[in-house]
């Protein structure tokens, strides 16, 4: 009779392992698996575009007074300097209807007098600005055409932290490049340029490049839950960081800038500060929260509902201010006029009041159509529209036109005009309406030398306008 043991003991180690394989395979069948963007791409990326500008610089003006003397004059008459080169600008965008208005960002139209769109099929148009806003990075464009592939906002502010992301744009002029990664927080604070912080952004790991900007941020069910607009970086290169604008703030001010061409924001009037360990006991709580206010504006909304400096703001709207940014976030979205409740501690003890919010000061590139642009029939290369009130007020005029599209090369370029700049005189007379600078423009004869005043960021200019032959 054979023994067992040695048998035995030479088939318990393969037992072992083949009861361990058992054991992992319902836990690797378990594991979720990497998502598939094939079908995303497919789906989202016709109505993603792309977008070119082109900025004319201000020619260097070559004013000549009596004082010159005639050597001089001539000299600069018969050797002018060479003009320098239309700057060129890249980003992204994507089509959100069919009759052809388009998402992308503030900067990456900014100053241009020239917006070229190119959609996945090649086909390119001379896009319209529609409306800017500084202060959220946003910007709408329109194109001449129907039909077209569009894209959808999520409807749901339920985007978490670890959730998938992809982006799509055009990286340094790379077509229809593709990226992923997950959010890796939310309501980032990224004060611009101006100090101003009304958007809380969207951090990502997603790779975004120089030629990102304005492009979309889908999740996993193709909608766009941002719009690409920064990156923190050293290189100018993607380093890890990125931020987007949530939809949320983007259905907001989209909606404005299509129906009114500017962006109607909620204001309070005060200057505020985050609450430390210390300062928050002082406050008798029990953690740091809430937005301290330093400053109460004279006469502002704060300041007639009877908010004080040294009082702490834990509420506003039924939403809780957990750090200081979140105060102007939630403001933003609020609309002015609307009554709206503020919690706050004053003294260690909580307080309520209610508060009308007010308008703040509107900024960005506007378009208004109460009367019908003006494309100039005397080949300046020029075409104008109503000035906007705010900017008239601004500037303290009663009178002036918008100038909404320059040529490059034309001849209102080369006297620096730009678009969003406010003329006010040509030929010696006031430019107060459209039609007005349609008649000025009926009286000039070709090769006229035409000296015209214009604004720009609150400074006057004299230049001269040469009439195409």
């Amino acid at each position: 009779m054979l023994n067992p043991s040695p048998l035995i003991a030479r088939l318990v180690p393969s037992l072992a392992l083949l009861l361990c394989t058992a054991a992992l395979i319902p836990a690797a069948a378990a594991r979720p698996a990497l998502p598939d963007f094939t079908e995303i791409i497919q789906q989202t990326s016709p109505a993603v575009v792309k977008i070119n500008t082109l900025s004319q610089p201000s020619p260097r003006m070559r004013q000549f007074n009596q004082e010159i003397p005639p050597f001089f004059r001539d000299f600069f008459e018969r050797y002018p300097m060479p003009q320098p080169r239309p700057a060129e600008g890249l980003g992204s965008g994507f089509i959100i209807s069919k009759d052809g208005y388009i998402v992308t960002n503030h900067h990456v139209i900014e100053d241009a007098d020239q917006i070229i769109v190119r959609l996945s099929d090649r086909r390119e148009y001379d896009a319209e600005l529609v409306g800017s806003d500084s202060r959220s990075d946003l910007a709408l464009l329109k194109i001449d055409e129907r039909n077209l592939p569009t894209l959808e906002f999520a409807a749901e502010d339920d985007l978490k932290v670890g959730e998938w992301v992809l982006a799509i744009g055009s990286p340094f002029g790379l077509d229809y490049s593709v990226s992923a990664g997950i959010v890796s927080a939310m309501g980032r604070s990224l004060p611009n340029g101006s100090g101003q912080d009304y958007v809380p952004f969207i951090q990502t790991d997603v790779a975004i490049n120089p030629g990102n900007s304005g492009g979309p941020l889908f999740n996993l069910d193709g909608e766009v839950v941002g719009v690409n607009s920064q990156i923190y970086t050293r290189s100018g290169g993607f380093m890890g960081l990125s931020f987007a604008v949530p939809a949320t703030v983007a259905v907001d001010i989209i909606g404005q800038l299509r129906s009114s061409g500017a962006v109607a924001r909620g204001w309070l009037g005060v200057v505020i500060q985050d609450v430390d360990r210390d300062l928050a006991r002082s406050f008798g709580l029990d953690k740091p929260r809430g937005a301290l206010v330093t400053r109460v504006q004279k006469d502002g909304p704060a300041d007639r509902a009877g908010i004080r400096a040294g009082d702490l703001i834990i509420e506003l709207d039924g939403k809780p201010i957990e750090f200081s940014h979140d105060l102007p976030h939630i403001i933003g979205l609020i609309d002015p006029g609307t009554r709206a409740r503020a919690r706050l501690v004053r003294e260690k003890r909580e307080k309520e009041l209610e508060i009308e919010i007010g308008a703040l000061e509107q900024t960005g590139q506007t378009r208004l159509a109460s009367e019908t642009p003006s494309a100039s029939r005397k080949g300046l290369g020029l075409s104008v529209a109503a000035a906007p009130p705010a900017a008239l007020k601004e500037l303290d005029l009663d009178q002036g036109v918008l100038v909404r599209a320059v040529e490059p090369g034309s001849p209102a370029a080369r006297a620096g005009l730009r678009s969003g700049d406010i003329l006010v005189q040509m030929a010696f007379r006031d430019v107060k309406t459209v039609r007005g600078f349609e008649r000025i423009l009926a009286s000039l004869e070709p090769g006229d030398l035409v000296p015209i005043l214009f604004y720009r960021e609150g400074t006057a200019s004299f230049r001269t306008l040469r009439v195409a032959d």
